[in-house]
């Protein structure tokens, strides 16, 4: 049996937010590399009034929000209104997935 990507977890958490989700990242055939909005987006949301940014991975959780920060749009996607997000999935002592929400702010990340 596969167990589901990362990006499946999410896509299954953040509909029951009652967001919309969109698989923004894709995989790029000639260069042999996945490509994401902006460089740092797998998903984008829209819902309850709201549009949400979201980076979903397995490991390194760390480098991802970096990765966000670094990013020229990451200031544009706040102004925008957007809440932007990493989603870590990992698997607990019971073997069970976890999930890690930190969501990036101008100041400081909240879990």
């Amino acid at each position: 049996m596969a167990t589901k990507s990362p990006t499946q977890r999410s896509l299954e958490y953040l509909r029951e937010q009652g967001m919309k989700p969109w698989i923004c990242e894709y995989w790029n055939a000639f260069s042999r590399k996945r490509v994401d909005l902006f460089g740092c987006i797998d998903l984008l949301c829209i819902g309850n009034g709201q549009t949400w940014a979201v980076q979903t991975t397995s490991t390194g959780v760390s480098s991802r929000i970096q990765k966000i920060r670094e990013s020229e749009y990451f200031p544009i996607m706040l102004e925008s209104g957007w809440r932007v997000f990493v989603h870590g999935w990992r698997k607990n002592s019971k073997g069970r997935y976890v999930q890690r929400i930190v969501e990036l702010t101008k100041d400081a990340d909240v879990e």
